[in-house]
């Protein structure tokens, strides 16, 4: 996006103030460029600005990055809240933003949220705006929850009649859509309306009736009022397909259940939990007994693992559900809990099919300890009970899972959060990312997954290079991010292991490499270096280093390079390079804690303050005895900043209070131990 910036637009305004703001304590980082894209460029950003200016680490600042950018339009104009993040001490970053530039203000997100900017706007004696108030409009509606999916609160009458005169006569729907939602969120839409926006949205929107904003809203309306124009409505609920699931799911009957039954059966796994409730509304109330059904058809149907782990996650949101219903005075940790044991007592119910036994074995894999631990504290039933529950979900756990992985489709974070139960490969472990990586339906995140780890591992094969080869040209060419992961472009590794095991297929792997197209392979084709490495590789590589070229695991790189050729633990060679010029100290600090362990190094591009890998890793550099006192600092300060620490509900998967005091009282033996150590 290119932004025109003018003295007097929005952006030339707010950065004409933001050049004022500064102190001995708070600095307020230059407005971004594309290179701080994330709220961890932000904090490298700062990192690398002390360290140029001679600031004081311990400084204060504020700063908005790329995402954020997107609240001005090409104009320069505010079509949003400008997010402001900050590191350091909350109240001293809320102290030196103060209340803002003239005409705007600011609101305090708290010392877990961002600082929000938006303009000063102006709102009737019932807090409604002026409708031709573009800004007023949209703060307005924020307020009553445009953005939120649940907790609405009531309207006033004043509210919803201005709601409403809006949607009076021809209305234009995008500028219409806020208004829809947010009085359909309290089922406040009338039927005169739906009947009025139909049309105009088929029309408008034909053949991409989802993008229209306030397209699900209206779709839940239409059904809730079992509108006249039913072919209509159901011709809209095929054209939208899956996503329309959630508003199907609201409303169950016959035909809403052969809908869900049809998209799930096809493997859209998405309609899976509405075609379980709507087929309990229909059929069988028996959360567990309709369950068992549902994953007949889905075994029949040669389901993919998935979609039955999706029905076990489906039936654990629906017990939990009517025995929170059953118990409205509880909150939501102790569903949480009860879901934790829902999980461990599934895996040895006889009740459900194997592989629903299976999925629910693999949901208790991280959360068996929560529920020892609180075994006493559950209603209606006995500690003795839980436990004999746990002993039993122990005893028959390995012999579930034997064969199995994770969702390869899924999130990339949810691959990321487990990642810690690979730091060792089992032969069942390894025989699964073999059968993965052989199997054409793997996709380009599971390929990157499987073969990452059993590349470092020392574990892949020319069997796995063999199996991958047809589908490198075709598949594996294409663009893939992983700056968020712990592991690299898939071809990267391909190209490493064909380069190691000699095979005749490296020499075209290179010479792919070596052409100028397409663009997205140039800042990690230097990563290729590390297999069959070589002094002259390992001088490249080191050259594009102290260019100051953009880090896209290029120092990791080098640092496992020289390892290999040097015959020594990559933390060795990590740790020579402190204070080393034209070394970043912030990339520096991410690749030691990385390479901590080089059968598994960790390649996200930042240090992870959530991650169960990222919490080990820093607390061995910490105690590690063949490292510098520097060295271990850098340990010791990556483990203080981790969330297990400081906000151990973020930690993924989240961990129980014997493993946060267990931190804590690490932490506290080393409390002595300062920067400098």
């Amino acid at each position: 996006m290119v932004v025109l910036v003018g003295l007097n637009t929005d952006l030339g305004r707010i950065k004409a103030w933001w050049r004022t703001l500064g102190g001995d304590t708070f600095v307020a980082l230059p407005p971004p460029t594309r290179g701080r894209y994330t709220q961890s460029d932000g904090h490298e950003d700062a990192a690398e600005m002390f360290a140029t200016r001679g600031i004081a680490t311990d400084t204060s600042f504020a700063y908005w990055h790329w995402q954020s950018q997107d609240a001005f339009d090409r104009t320069g104009a505010l079509k949003k809240v400008l997010y402001l993040h900050w590191g350091g001490d909350h109240a001293t970053v809320a102290a030196g933003l103060g209340d803002g530039p003239p005409g705007y203000r600011i609101v305090n997100g708290g010392p877990q949220g961002a600082f929000q900017l938006d303009r000063v706007t102006v709102a009737n004696a019932d807090g409604l705006p002026d409708p031709r108030d573009a800004t007023g409009v949209r703060q307005f509606l924020d307020r009553l929850g445009v953005n939120r999916h649940r907790d609405h609160a009531p309207l006033t009458p004043a509210e919803e009649h201005w709601l409403h005169d809006r949607l009076a006569g021809p209305v234009e729907l995008s500028g219409a859509a806020g208004f829809v939602t947010v009085l359909e969120a309290r089922r406040a839409l009338t039927r005169q309306e739906t009947s009025l926006l139909l049309p105009a949205w088929r029309e408008e929107y034909a053949g991409r009736l989802t993008e229209w904003r306030a397209w699900a809203a209206l779709l839940n309306a239409l059904l809730r009022h079992g509108h006249e124009e039913a072919d209509d409505v159901w011709e809209v609920v095929e054209e939208t397909g899956p996503q329309a699931s959630e508003c199907l799911r609201a409303f169950p009957s016959p035909r809403s259940l052969d809908v869900l039954r049809r998209w799930s059966l096809a493997g859209h796994a998405t309609a899976i939990p509405a075609w379980l409730d709507v087929h309990r509304a229909v059929h069988e109330p028996d959360p567990v007994r309709s369950a068992h059904t549902l994953a007949g058809e889905l075994t029949a149907h040669d389901a993919p693992e998935a979609s039955l782990g999706r029905l076990f996650t489906a039936l654990t949101a629906a017990v939990t559900k009517d025995w929170r219903a059953a118990r409205p005075e509880t909150d939501r940790d102790a569903a949480q809990a009860f879901s934790a044991l829902t999980a461990v007592r599934f895996a040895t119910d006889d009740r459900l099919p194997r592989p629903l036994r299976v999925a629910a074995a693999a949901s208790a894999y991280d959360r068996v300890a929560h529920v020892r631990e609180q075994a006493a504290g559950y209603a209606g039933i006995t500690e003795a009970e839980v436990l004999a529950a746990v002993d039993h979900y122990e005893a028959a756990r390995d012999g579930l899972l034997a064969g199995t992985g994770p969702d390869l489709t899924g999130y990339a974070g949810g691959l990321g959060d487990i990642y810690h139960r690979y730091r060792t490969l089992s032969p069942a472990d390894v025989q699964w990312l073999r059968d993965r990586l052989a199997a054409p339906s793997t996709g380009v995140q599971g390929v990157a997954f499987c073969l990452e780890l059993l590349h470092a591992h020392g574990k892949a094969t020319e069997a796995d290079l063999v199996a991958l080869l047809p589908r490198w040209k075709k598949e594996l060419t294409k663009q893939y991010r992983t700056t968020y992961t712990e592991w690299r472009h898939p071809l990267v590794t391909l190209t490493c292991l064909a380069l190691d095991l000699e095979h005749p297929a490296a020499a075209d792997l290179l010479a792919w490499w070596a052409k100028p197209k397409p663009l997205w392979k140039a800042p990690v084709r230097l990563l290729t270096h590390l297999g069959a490495p070589d002094e002259a590789k390992a001088a490249e590589l080191w050259e594009f280093i102290v260019s100051g070229g953009d880090d896209n695991g290029h120092l990791m790189t080098w640092v496992l390079l020289r390892a290999r050729l040097d015959g020594t633990h990559p933390l060795h060679v990590a740790d020579k390079l402190i204070g080393e010029p034209g070394i970043h100290p912030y990339t520096l600090e991410h690749v030691l804690i990385g390479v901590a362990d080089p059968d598994q190094p960790l390649w996200h591009y930042a240090i992870d303050p959530r991650s169960h890998s990222w919490w080990r890793r820093a607390q061995e550099v910490a105690d590690h005895p063949g490292l510098s006192a520097e060295a271990r600092a850098i340990g010791l300060k990556a483990a203080r900043r981790h969330c297990i620490a400081r906000y151990p509900d973020q930690v993924r998967p989240p961990v129980t209070q014997g493993e946060v005091s267990a931190a804590h009282a690490w932490l506290e033996a080393r409390a002595d131990r300062t920067a400098a150590d």
